[in-house]
Order: structure tokens, then sequence, then C-alpha cells
């Protein structure tokens, strides 16, 4: 018999995110297990180098504890609105400007106080030609979203960091000349998508009834 994959997550983890929101979105049901990033689990270290989050297994024998592959997989099962119809050059790109120029960036501008080579300010302005990267090309997608004209791979992708991003100083978010990324990032922000994938769980324990996800019981 065919045993449910199991992903090990957290929560607020932007890559964990965009892994949820693709088995969400592709109604893969998974084992979910909630990591305490200071208190990781055994059975979690044991497959995955990276000790971090998301890792996904299936079949206790494959193991993905990359996110982007973890989408990739979940919608290789069901894609039901074609996230992956564009995934192309552009989409990559963006995704690697992102995970790479960006990440680096958004780290020292929300941990400013451990990185005081440069001010909180200079770090933000670093970040300056992604977003407005990301402005022409919703600009040039008539507003909507990133590659497509519906919600695809490539927003999922990126979403959770910007949303990691404003987050830091939403004051100053909100008054930024982003004018399209404000409202994508508010449409997927207040989405049913993302609210299902936020649910709160309890930190897994070895001995836990199994939770579900989709589906599974929050706190």
């Amino acid at each position: 018999m065919q045993k449910t994959p199991i992903l090990y997550s957290f929560r607020r983890c932007p890559y964990a995110i965009r892994a949820r929101m693709a088995i969400y979105q592709s109604n893969v049901k998974c084992e979910i297990r909630e990591v305490d990033l200071n208190d990781k689990p055994e059975s979690m270290l044991s497959i995955s180098n990276k000790a971090t989050v998301p890792v996904l297994l299936i079949e206790d024998e494959i193991k993905i504890d990359e996110s982007i592959e973890i989408m990739r997989w979940a919608l290789n099962q069901h894609d039901p609105t074609n996230w992956l119809t564009r995934d192309d050059q552009l989409t990559n790109d963006l995704i690697m400007q992102n995970d790479c120029e960006f990440k680096y960036y958004l780290d020292r501008y929300k941990y400013h106080v451990c990185y005081q080579e440069h001010s909180k300010e200079e770090y933000r302005s670093n970040t300056y030609s992604f977003l407005e990267r990301l402005e022409k090309c919703l600009s040039e997608n008539e507003g909507t979203y990133l590659t497509t004209n519906h919600l695809s791979f490539s927003d999922v992708c990126i979403f959770p960091f910007i949303r990691q991003f404003a987050n830091v100083d939403l004051d100053w978010f909100n008054l930024a000349p982003y004018e399209r990324l404000k409202k994508w990032y508010k449409e997927i922000e207040q989405s049913i998508l993302l609210k299902h994938c936020m649910h709160k769980y309890k930190q897994w324990l070895p001995e836990d009834d199994v939770i579900y996800f989709p589906s599974g019981n929050s706190i």
C-alpha cells in the first residue's frame, strides 16, 4: 500500500510556505510535521543533510529537501490551474534572483542588528533593483501576475519572500513607489490559499497522532 508522503515544515519559513502553497494547490495529501527549528527532530535530521525545512519524504526512500523541487513534484501530480504553464527562462531567472541576490539582502535588512557593516536602510536599498524588476514584470503583464495572466509558479515562489520583506517595515512598504507590486502582494496575502497554508500546528513529536495537510487540524 502506498504510504502518505511526510512533509517537515515550519510555518513562518518562506521556503516552507511556498512548498505548502504548491502542495495545497495540488491537493496531494501529506502528513505534516511542524518543526521547531531550535529542536529539530532526529527523523528529519536523518534524511536531510541540510537539516532545515521543508523536507518531503516519499515512500520512505525518496527525499526532497529543496522547496522548488517539492513544488514541482506536487504540481506534477496535479496542477488544476496550470501553475507550471510558464515554467520557462523568465520564471527561472526571477526565482534565481529572488533566492540568491534578493534573499541575501533581505536577511541583512531583516536582521540588520546582526549585520552592522551597513545600516538597515543601505541593506534595503540593495533590494530595489529586484523590486523594480517585479514591478516591470507586473506592468508588462497588465498588473496582474508576474509571468502570466493568472497566479502561477513564479508568483508563489517569490511571494513568501516579498511578504517577509514587507513585514520588516510595513509602513515603509505601504508608502514605497511599487504600486503594482503592493497590489499583487495584497491580493495573495489576503487569499484563501495563503490562509489555509498558514494554519498554526503544534510542534510535532514522534508519539503524536498523524495530522494531514491539506485539511489538517490547526491550533
